[in-house]
């Protein structure tokens, strides 16, 4: 069994919330509150992407 690499499942907990903050705001009817969880996804997948590649390339993954 392989160990749990915390950084990236922090990052998809992350995004996951980021998501389930898109159907809340949709639910509240809020433009401002989707654009902004959009945003946040955005960033949150981006960084975890980056920091996987990272971590591939020093050879922990």
């Amino acid at each position: 069994m392989k160990k749990i690499k915390w950084p990236l499942l922090a990052f998809a907990i992350g995004a996951a919330i980021c998501m389930m903050g898109i159907g809340v705001a949709v639910a509240e009817r809020s433009i401002f509150g989707v654009i902004l969880a959009i945003i946040a996804l955005i960033f949150v997948m981006g960084y975890g992407f980056k920091t996987k590649k990272k971590m591939r390339e020093e050879g922990l993954l």
